[in-house]
């Protein structure tokens, strides 16, 4: 189970980590997609920031638990972004994105699972 929780640790947070790039430039296609969603530039800025700390939580061992709740949270928005305004495909990635924030979704789940113990106020209900 550390083995599992370590690979999904370092897949989760390198997908949210190397969207900060194109977030904190400006690349284009980050632009319009929180163009299209109203929340253009805070929410791109925003988002990254959030991005950034919850990548830190879930490579730190001790904060996994709370990293994994974060990311959910996070991913979530971003599901729900994908599923009723920007669509699967966006700007003819193929989906690329979409399926990023899947693999995001499921990773974190997961993890969220292997370190329920850990998360603050809710673990001890799985002791």
């Amino acid at each position: 189970m550390k083995a599992l929780s370590l690979v999904l640790r370092l897949v989760v947070a390198a997908i949210l980590l190397q969207t900060l790039y194109f977030k904190f430039t400006a690349a284009p296609e980050s632009v319009y997609i929180f163009q299209t969603l109203g929340a253009e530039p805070w929410g791109r800025i925003g988002s990254g920031v959030l991005e950034l700390i919850i990548s830190g939580l879930l490579l730190w061992p001790r904060t996994v638990g709370i990293g994994a709740v974060g990311a959910l949270g996070v991913i979530s928005g971003a599901l729900m972004a994908h599923l009723t305004k920007l669509g699967i495909e966006v700007q003819g990635d193929g989906g690329t994105l979409f399926y990023l924030a899947l693999t995001v979704f499921i990773g974190s789940a997961v993890l969220a699972w292997l370190h329920r113990r850990e998360i603050p106020v809710v673990g001890n209900w799985f002791a």
